[in-house]
Protein backbone atom coordinates (compact mmCIF):
# COMPACT_ATOMS: atom_id res chain seq x y z
CA UNK A 1 0.00 0.00 0.00
CA UNK A 2 1.06 3.63 -0.80
CA UNK A 3 1.23 5.57 2.25
CA UNK A 4 3.13 8.87 0.59
CA UNK A 5 2.03 11.99 1.52
CA UNK A 6 1.99 14.34 -1.74
CA UNK A 7 3.64 17.79 -1.08
CA UNK A 8 1.44 20.84 -0.77
CA UNK A 9 2.81 22.66 -3.28
CA UNK A 10 2.88 19.82 -6.36
CA UNK A 11 -0.69 19.02 -5.20
CA UNK A 12 -1.74 22.76 -5.64
CA UNK A 13 -0.13 23.08 -8.79
CA UNK A 14 -1.80 19.88 -9.92
CA UNK A 15 -5.35 21.34 -8.84
CA UNK A 16 -5.06 24.76 -10.40
CA UNK A 17 -3.60 22.65 -13.57
CA UNK A 18 -6.76 20.38 -13.35
CA UNK A 19 -9.27 23.51 -13.00
CA UNK A 20 -7.82 25.17 -15.76
CA UNK A 21 -8.29 21.79 -18.02
CA UNK A 22 -12.34 21.97 -16.74
CA UNK A 23 -12.53 25.34 -17.94
CA UNK A 24 -11.64 24.44 -21.23
CA UNK A 25 -12.89 21.31 -21.05
CA UNK A 26 -16.41 22.72 -20.22
CA UNK A 27 -16.13 25.74 -23.08
CA UNK A 28 -15.68 23.06 -25.60
CA UNK A 29 -18.70 20.75 -24.56
CA UNK A 30 -20.70 24.44 -25.38
CA UNK A 31 -19.08 25.33 -27.87
CA UNK A 32 -20.07 21.49 -29.69
CA UNK A 33 -23.56 21.62 -28.33
CA UNK A 34 -24.04 24.82 -29.80
CA UNK A 35 -22.06 23.97 -33.15
CA UNK A 36 -24.59 20.52 -33.25
CA UNK A 37 -27.86 22.45 -32.65
CA UNK A 38 -27.41 24.98 -34.91
CA UNK A 39 -26.38 23.05 -38.16
CA UNK A 40 -28.57 20.44 -38.05
CA UNK A 41 -31.81 20.59 -39.46
CA UNK A 42 -34.40 18.46 -37.51
CA UNK A 43 -34.81 14.99 -38.40
CA UNK A 44 -37.84 14.01 -40.82
CA UNK A 45 -39.17 10.96 -38.10
CA UNK A 46 -38.19 12.95 -34.91
CA UNK A 47 -37.92 16.25 -35.73
CA UNK A 48 -36.12 18.46 -33.23
CA UNK A 49 -36.05 15.32 -30.86
CA UNK A 50 -33.35 14.10 -33.04
CA UNK A 51 -31.08 16.81 -31.30
CA UNK A 52 -30.92 14.58 -27.92
CA UNK A 53 -28.44 12.13 -30.05
CA UNK A 54 -25.43 14.83 -29.43
CA UNK A 55 -25.89 14.18 -25.39
CA UNK A 56 -27.25 10.68 -25.15
CA UNK A 57 -24.90 8.87 -27.66
CA UNK A 58 -21.48 10.39 -26.27
CA UNK A 59 -22.60 9.93 -22.49
CA UNK A 60 -23.51 6.27 -23.63
CA UNK A 61 -20.35 5.32 -25.23
CA UNK A 62 -18.09 7.67 -22.84
CA UNK A 63 -20.11 5.62 -19.72
CA UNK A 64 -18.66 2.43 -21.62
CA UNK A 65 -15.11 3.82 -21.54
CA UNK A 66 -15.30 4.83 -18.24
CA UNK A 67 -16.14 1.12 -16.78
CA UNK A 68 -12.94 -0.18 -19.53
CA UNK A 69 -10.89 1.89 -17.35
CA UNK A 70 -12.73 0.58 -13.95
CA UNK A 71 -11.72 -2.71 -15.72
CA UNK A 72 -8.10 -2.04 -16.02
CA UNK A 73 -7.33 -0.27 -12.96
CA UNK A 74 -9.02 -3.06 -10.95
CA UNK A 75 -6.51 -5.81 -12.81
CA UNK A 76 -3.79 -3.25 -12.18
CA UNK A 77 -4.62 -3.57 -8.64
CA UNK A 78 -5.39 -7.18 -8.66
CA UNK A 79 -1.58 -7.33 -9.93
CA UNK A 80 0.28 -4.79 -8.15
CA UNK A 81 -1.73 -4.15 -4.97
CA UNK A 82 -0.98 -0.16 -5.12
CA UNK A 83 -3.79 2.15 -3.57
CA UNK A 84 -3.46 4.61 -6.74
CA UNK A 85 -5.44 1.89 -8.57
CA UNK A 86 -7.99 0.94 -6.39
CA UNK A 87 -8.46 4.88 -6.11
CA UNK A 88 -8.72 5.24 -9.38
CA UNK A 89 -11.02 2.38 -10.26
CA UNK A 90 -12.97 4.00 -7.43
CA UNK A 91 -12.79 7.46 -9.62
CA UNK A 92 -13.25 5.82 -13.12
CA UNK A 93 -16.65 3.86 -11.53
CA UNK A 94 -18.14 6.68 -10.21
CA UNK A 95 -17.96 8.49 -13.42
CA UNK A 96 -19.37 5.63 -15.23
CA UNK A 97 -22.22 5.35 -12.65
CA UNK A 98 -22.84 8.74 -13.29
CA UNK A 99 -22.91 8.85 -17.14
CA UNK A 100 -24.86 5.42 -17.41
CA UNK A 101 -27.86 7.13 -15.18
CA UNK A 102 -27.83 9.85 -17.58
CA UNK A 103 -27.58 7.70 -20.42
CA UNK A 104 -30.89 6.18 -18.83
CA UNK A 105 -32.72 9.47 -17.97
CA UNK A 106 -32.25 10.66 -21.64
CA UNK A 107 -33.06 7.40 -23.11
CA UNK A 108 -36.70 7.78 -21.39
CA UNK A 109 -36.73 11.27 -22.55
CA UNK A 110 -36.28 10.28 -25.78
CA UNK A 111 -38.49 7.16 -25.71
CA UNK A 112 -41.48 8.41 -24.89
CA UNK A 113 -42.73 10.54 -27.53
CA UNK A 114 -41.15 8.09 -29.66
CA UNK A 115 -42.38 4.80 -28.10
CA UNK A 116 -44.95 6.57 -26.56
CA UNK A 117 -43.96 5.44 -22.96
CA UNK A 118 -40.82 6.00 -20.58
CA UNK A 119 -39.68 2.51 -20.41
CA UNK A 120 -39.77 -0.74 -22.41
CA UNK A 121 -38.39 -3.78 -21.35
CA UNK A 122 -36.18 -3.81 -24.38
CA UNK A 123 -32.68 -5.80 -24.09
CA UNK A 124 -30.83 -2.67 -24.69
CA UNK A 125 -32.50 -0.56 -21.49
CA UNK A 126 -32.50 -4.00 -19.37
CA UNK A 127 -28.98 -4.46 -19.88
CA UNK A 128 -28.07 -0.83 -19.31
CA UNK A 129 -30.27 -0.66 -15.98
CA UNK A 130 -28.06 -4.35 -14.72
CA UNK A 131 -25.14 -2.18 -15.78
CA UNK A 132 -26.07 0.86 -13.82
CA UNK A 133 -27.51 -1.90 -10.39
CA UNK A 134 -24.09 -3.93 -10.69
CA UNK A 135 -22.12 -0.12 -9.89
CA UNK A 136 -24.42 0.69 -7.10
CA UNK A 137 -23.55 -2.53 -5.41
CA UNK A 138 -20.44 -1.82 -5.99
CA UNK A 139 -20.57 1.67 -3.73
CA UNK A 140 -22.46 -0.21 -1.43
CA UNK A 141 -19.35 -2.30 -1.25
CA UNK A 142 -17.03 -0.13 -0.60
CA UNK A 143 -19.39 1.83 2.11
CA UNK A 144 -19.86 -1.33 4.10
CA UNK A 145 -16.13 -2.45 4.22
CA UNK A 146 -13.79 -0.42 6.53
CA UNK A 147 -10.80 -2.80 6.01
CA UNK A 148 -8.99 -0.82 3.08
CA UNK A 149 -7.26 -3.68 1.54
CA UNK A 150 -9.99 -6.23 1.23
CA UNK A 151 -12.52 -2.89 0.21
CA UNK A 152 -9.82 -2.66 -2.77
CA UNK A 153 -10.02 -6.34 -3.39
CA UNK A 154 -13.78 -7.20 -3.30
CA UNK A 155 -14.31 -4.10 -5.68
CA UNK A 156 -11.78 -4.54 -7.79
CA UNK A 157 -13.40 -8.24 -8.57
CA UNK A 158 -16.58 -5.83 -8.75
CA UNK A 159 -15.21 -3.95 -10.81
CA UNK A 160 -14.30 -6.49 -13.69
CA UNK A 161 -17.10 -8.73 -13.70
CA UNK A 162 -19.33 -5.32 -13.92
CA UNK A 163 -17.10 -4.40 -16.60
CA UNK A 164 -17.83 -7.46 -18.96
CA UNK A 165 -20.97 -6.39 -18.99
CA UNK A 166 -20.21 -3.33 -21.45
CA UNK A 167 -20.35 -5.63 -24.27
CA UNK A 168 -23.74 -7.31 -23.55
CA UNK A 169 -24.96 -3.72 -23.29
CA UNK A 170 -23.13 -2.49 -26.65
CA UNK A 171 -24.26 -5.45 -29.02
CA UNK A 172 -27.69 -6.54 -27.25
CA UNK A 173 -29.15 -4.02 -29.92
CA UNK A 174 -27.27 -6.58 -32.29
CA UNK A 175 -27.82 -9.72 -31.09
CA UNK A 176 -31.95 -9.02 -29.90
CA UNK A 177 -33.38 -7.12 -32.38
CA UNK A 178 -36.45 -4.74 -30.87
CA UNK A 179 -37.38 -1.17 -30.00
CA UNK A 180 -33.89 0.36 -29.45
CA UNK A 181 -32.06 1.21 -32.66
CA UNK A 182 -28.40 -0.19 -33.81
CA UNK A 183 -25.95 1.82 -32.54
CA UNK A 184 -25.79 5.45 -33.36
CA UNK A 185 -21.84 6.53 -34.94
CA UNK A 186 -20.75 8.66 -37.64
CA UNK A 187 -21.48 5.72 -39.93
CA UNK A 188 -25.05 4.83 -39.32
CA UNK A 189 -26.46 8.67 -39.30
CA UNK A 190 -27.17 11.05 -42.13
CA UNK A 191 -24.08 12.78 -43.05
CA UNK A 192 -25.13 16.34 -41.76
CA UNK A 193 -25.12 14.96 -38.03
CA UNK A 194 -22.16 13.37 -38.49
CA UNK A 195 -19.87 16.88 -37.53
CA UNK A 196 -22.24 17.34 -34.61
CA UNK A 197 -22.07 14.22 -32.86
CA UNK A 198 -18.02 13.61 -33.33
CA UNK A 199 -17.42 17.02 -31.63
CA UNK A 200 -19.41 16.07 -28.81
CA UNK A 201 -17.95 12.68 -28.63
CA UNK A 202 -14.86 14.65 -28.08
CA UNK A 203 -16.14 17.21 -25.30
CA UNK A 204 -17.96 14.65 -23.31
CA UNK A 205 -14.93 12.46 -23.69
CA UNK A 206 -12.70 15.49 -22.19
CA UNK A 207 -15.52 16.05 -19.12
CA UNK A 208 -15.36 12.42 -18.50
CA UNK A 209 -11.52 12.70 -18.26
CA UNK A 210 -11.75 15.20 -15.93
CA UNK A 211 -14.22 13.58 -13.82
CA UNK A 212 -12.18 10.76 -13.40
CA UNK A 213 -9.57 13.10 -12.58
CA UNK A 214 -10.88 15.53 -10.12
CA UNK A 215 -12.25 12.38 -7.88
CA UNK A 216 -9.53 10.59 -7.99
CA UNK A 217 -7.30 14.05 -7.12
CA UNK A 218 -10.33 14.17 -4.56
CA UNK A 219 -10.06 10.40 -3.59
CA UNK A 220 -5.99 11.05 -2.81
CA UNK A 221 -6.59 13.19 -0.57
CA UNK A 222 -9.33 11.52 1.66
CA UNK A 223 -7.12 8.57 1.50
CA UNK A 224 -4.23 10.66 3.34
CA UNK A 225 -6.47 11.87 5.25
CA UNK A 226 -7.68 8.52 6.08
CA UNK A 227 -3.31 7.43 6.48
CA UNK A 228 -2.80 10.70 8.61
CA UNK A 229 -5.75 9.52 11.13
CA UNK A 230 -4.33 6.01 11.31
CA UNK A 231 -0.95 7.64 12.18
CA UNK A 232 -2.30 9.58 15.03
CA UNK A 233 -4.29 6.78 16.53
CA UNK A 234 -0.99 4.38 16.63
CA UNK A 235 1.04 6.73 18.14
CA UNK A 236 -1.23 7.48 21.00
CA UNK A 237 -1.63 3.80 21.20
CA UNK A 238 -4.01 2.41 23.84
Amino acid sequence: MADRIEPGITGARRSRALDWYGLITFCALITAQAIAIMTSPPERDMGHLQKILYVHVPIAQNAFLAFLVVAIASVLYIWKGKDQFDLLAAAAAEVGFLFTGLTLILGSIWGRPTWGVWWAWDPRLTTTAVLFVIFAGYFALRGFVDDRERRAQWSAAVGIIGALNVPVVYMSVRWWRTLHQIQSSPSTVDAIYVVGLRLNDIAILLVMTYFILKRYQAAKVERQAEVLQERAALAIGP
